[in-house]
């Protein structure tokens, strides 16, 4: 006579459940950083895939148990249903990770004093608490201060934009009358939120530059710590792009033909400046 040994219903579901969480995790992903959907749409995507994928979970570990107990078929269907859930919650479990290690603020100035303006609508200004954790958090988001004519560091910071694929909205470079140098651009996120970045570039009495930067989240919903890893990064490789020129500039040669040629650009010192510094 011959047993028939059934397949767990469990683990069936489990990867059925599991095939479709994933495709419903990963493409909306894909869509909203090419802005084929509206963030909305996305948030609803997202959660729908976070419920399928518990889902998907919960199947699968009650078909192990079914299995391990009765003898049932079906490893490798509960076990793929448990994995593609499991792949399908790494998004929310990082952002949970995020949540808890940074400030949950929609934006970092590194001269929250006097932030470069913005396109776009201004986020209410953070407190004192909220200034106090971003500091915290981001010790290297502060303004810099560049041996380097203001036109210099505009240049620099111009192709660092447009390096990193950042949308350009508005670009007004310093002028000899004072007026400041402007940048402001739109990047995206990992996961395709907008973001709108406003960085000025100002002259100094001695002929030295000035940089301060913002980062603005443009949705409600966004990715805690990303401003400001943003803002200490593209300042950590603005650094390192004066740094290189000033060690190529020949001593003695002028910023731009006016400047003062007494002393060698590279004998300056590149200086962060505080975020309470008196204007």
């Amino acid at each position: 006579m011959r047993i028939l040994v059934r397949t767990s219903r469990w683990a069936i579901w489990a990867r059925r459940l599991g095939n479709f969480a994933l495709p419903l995790a990963v493409i909306p992903i894909l869509m909203h950083r090419a802005e084929a959907i509206n963030t909305l749409t996305f948030e609803v995507a997202e959660a729908l895939a976070i419920v399928v994928a518990l889902a998907a979970i919960i199947a699968a570990i009650s078909g192990l148990v079914r299995i391990w107990v009765t003898g049932d078929h079906g490893w490798n269907r509960a076990l793929t249903g448990l994995a593609c859930g499991l792949v399908c919650l790494v998004p929310p479990a990082y952002w949970a990770v995020q949540y808890v290690r940074y400030p949950a603020v929609a934006e970092v100035s590194t001269a929250p004093g006097d932030p470069p303006p913005l396109i776009s609508a201004a986020p209410p200004p953070l407190d004192a608490a909220d200034l106090a954790r971003v500091e915290a958090a981001f010790p290297n988001a502060k303004s810099r201060n560049y041996p380097i004519s203001a036109a210099q560091a505009f240049s620099l910071v111009n192709a660092l934009v447009i390096d990193r694929g950042w949308q350009v909205e508005q670009r007004r470079e310093p002028r000899d009358d004072g007026t400041d140098g402007q940048l402001n651009a739109i990047a995206l996120t990992m996961f395709g939120f907008h973001v709108e970045v406003a960085i000025r570039v100002r002259a100094t009495a001695d002929g030295s530059a000035t940089v301060d930067m913002r980062s603005v989240a443009l949705t409600g919903l966004h990715e805690p710590g990303a401003n400001g890893r943003r803002v200490e990064e593209f300042l950590a490789a603005l650094d390192t792009k004066v740094s290189t020129m000033m060690q190529d500039e020949p001593a003695g040669t002028a910023d731009d033909g006016d400047a003062d040629t007494t002393q060698s650009p590279a004998s300056r010192p590149v200086t962060p400046m505080p975020h309470n510094r008196k204007r």
